[in-house]
């Protein structure tokens, strides 16, 4: 299901955007607390609320099927408050799921159970060899992966992701350890791509320059000239950790800036808050895997 919608302005007409159906993996934040700290974000000396967080997460599901999209529910598990954040629970493509190796401890045990489900659902499921953290750090952007380092993912994932699914892989570094996930830094804002798809001729993100070293901000000027770069400012707030279905963009409430932006460029950007989950160093994005392609 596709939906094309034209934006314009009072003085130039902005691109048509359409919005794609998608298809989601969640899981209910149960069990959400900070009881340790793998994250700059992480402070267990502060106080959380499940319920809260319950309710924030909530309007995001139900948000995302008011749009017409499919989510898929992992049943949370009791010791692992980081679940919520599924992006991390593996990457997939045309049906074939690679399953994450998480770098710390506290987080390992989420990774059997991610399997679990992706091959009950039937995915051709991989599980990997080399550190890595699903989503969290492998983006889609049109044919090309986008692939994250420097504080979770490792080098050697960037090659094993590549060999799984016979993709280029664009390595970048991150060096903010605020943006610890490629996801916290950037925003895929296309998810189709091609005219005959019915998505832009080429897929489009938004980046903090920021948040990554200066050869990776030369790949990502020359790979995507027409980007959003998205300030500081609204990076910090997890602006980027946002979804998008190639109209509709869900961010976070408090990146004002970013969401002049995605207005201007002829997207509709949707304010969803989870203000409790960033206590976790997790937003919009972090809660939200997409399933890519039927197995």
């Amino acid at each position: 299901m596709s939906v094309e919608t034209t934006a314009s302005t009072s003085e130039t007409a902005t691109p048509v955007r359409t919005a794609h159906h998608r298809h989601y993996l969640m899981c209910k934040p149960s069990h959400f607390t900070v009881n340790y700290s793998i994250n700059p974000w992480m402070e267990p000396s502060k106080p959380t609320d499940t319920a809260r967080a319950v309710e924030q997460w909530q309007k995001l599901h139900d948000l995302y099927l008011e749009l017409g999209h499919e989510v898929e529910l992992i049943e949370p598990l009791a010791g692992y408050p980081d679940m919520v954040y599924t992006a991390n629970g593996g990457f997939l493509i045309d049906g074939r799921a690679y399953v994450p190796k998480f770098r710390f401890v506290e987080r390992q045990g989420e990774a059997p159970a991610f399997a679990d489900w992706f091959r009950g659902a039937g995915y051709d499921t991989v599980i990997p060899e080399e550190v890595n953290e699903g989503e969290g750090d492998f983006l889609l952007v049109g044919d090309v992966i986008l692939a994250g380092t420097g504080f979770r993912s490792t080098g050697d994932s960037h090659r094993e992701v590549g060999e799984v699914f016979g993709r280029e892989v664009v390595s970048l570094n991150l060096v903010d350890p605020r943006f610890y996930h490629l996801d916290t830094a950037i925003a895929v804002l296309d998810p189709v791509q091609g005219v005959e798809h019915g998505g832009p001729e080429r897929a489009n993100i938004a980046y903090l320059p920021g948040a990554f070293d200066d050869q990776s901000r030369a790949i990502l000027e020359e790979r995507f000239p027409d980007a959003i770069l998205v300030s500081d400012e609204d990076g910090s707030v997890f602006g980027l950790n946002s979804a998008s279905d190639g109209y509709n963009v869900i961010i976070s409430p408090r990146a004002k800036g970013f969401e002049v932006q995605l207005r201007e460029r002829g997207y509709n950007p949707i304010m969803v808050d989870l203000s409790e989950l960033l206590l976790g160093g997790g937003g919009i994005k972090c809660c939200t895997l997409e399933l890519r392609g039927e197995a």
